[in-house]
């Protein structure tokens, strides 16, 4: 598979609004931030340089909706543009061995909740005392741990799933939260998502951090949510592929879905019949835009808000079905 490597440089300030705007197009909103740095004289010590632009890139798969996405993408960097120094959108294609290479650049060992540490295969990290280490290297499923979303995902699974339960990752990407879950004690896990392509990551990824054996992993989606095609959605559903799954079949303990907004609201009712009594749900990929729409359809399916987190303008929310 080929890549469209996007990238621009921008203003120090222009930083968070451009990289919200170019995660929104790159696949699984995988986007790296380069920012220039002044080395000290006499060891590794560095300063960020302010006087010069960043380097924000995202990667957007080519194929037949790949041209739209980025003619979209430059148009909305031109409007910004407009407000802030936003400089032209450069684009190179990228085969899959050259895109995996120059992820590496960018990607360092990352603690994505109290205990939870991310570490890439080419580096070295000494865990600390109840450490959970993720070995997991960048592929075309993006799923990093750096985006907001799934860094509170994984800390919400770090203070509130119980050991020796049935964990479902909707929407598994790369299988990081699904991994966090095993980690932490869960008895079986399944791990379902629409794009084919996350599902081979987290099949690997899985086997890589020694936990396949209490995961079910495959392509599909919960009830209804079957239709919607690949959870991204671009600009109309796809053809629905995969398995579609019975909600009431599953009786979950925790459901930990990393998705966008509408996809949330469209399956309210379908995780609320996968939740056992009493079962929880975590929920993200909410910008806080929707925050309200996503908590009123939560309500109306019948679950119970516990807890509610949010980082820049992203939001993740804690759900309880109700054990009457």
């Amino acid at each position: 598979m080929a890549w469209l490597e996007c990238s621009v440089e921008v203003e120090a300030e222009a930083v968070e609004s451009v990289s919200e705007l170019m995660a929104s197009y790159g696949y699984n909103n995988g986007v790296a931030v380069d920012q220039p740095v002044i080395h000290g004289a006499d060891g590794p010590d560095y300063r960020y340089d302010t006087e010069r632009p960043v380097t924000v890139r995202t990667w957007i798969p080519v194929d037949h909706k790949s041209e739209d996405a980025r003619a979209k993408l430059e148009q909305a960097l031109w409007h910004l543009s407009l407000l802030r120094k936003v400089g032209s959108l450069k684009v190179t294609q990228l085969e899959e061995q050259l895109w995996a290479e120059a992820w590496k650049k960018h990607y360092t060992v990352q603690r994505i909740g109290k205990r939870s540490v991310i570490v890439p295969s080419w580096l070295e990290y000494t865990p600390q005392p109840n450490d959970i280490i993720l070995k997991l290297d960048p592929g075309m499923a993006f799923g990093t741990g750096l985006h907001p979303t799934t860094r509170m995902c994984t800390q919400l699974l770090e203070e509130y799933m119980p050991p020796e339960t049935r964990v479902m990752d909707l929407g598994c990407g790369s299988g990081i939260l699904a991994i966090v879950a095993a980690h932490l004690g869960a008895k079986e896990i399944l791990a379902i998502d629409t794009d084919p392509i996350a599902v081979e990551a987290t099949i690997a990824n899985a086997a890589i951090n020694g936990v396949a054996g209490s995961m079910k992993i495959f392509e599909g989606s919960l009830g209804k949510g079957n239709s919607l095609g690949h959870w991204l959605s671009w600009d109309a559903p796809d053809v629905p592929s995969g398995t579609a799954v019975n909600p009431e079949s599953l009786q979950c303990d925790v459901i930990a879905a990393n998705l966008i907004a509408k996809v949330l609201v469209f399956l309210a009712d379908d995780m609320y019949a996968a939740l056992k009594p009493g079962g929880l749900l975590i929920s993200s990929g909410i910008i806080a835009d929707r925050e309200d729409e996503v908590a009123l359809a939560f309500t109306a399916a019948g679950l119970e808000r516990l807890d509610r987190r949010s980082e820049g303008d992203w939001v993740a929310l804690y759900h309880r079905r109700p054990l009457a």
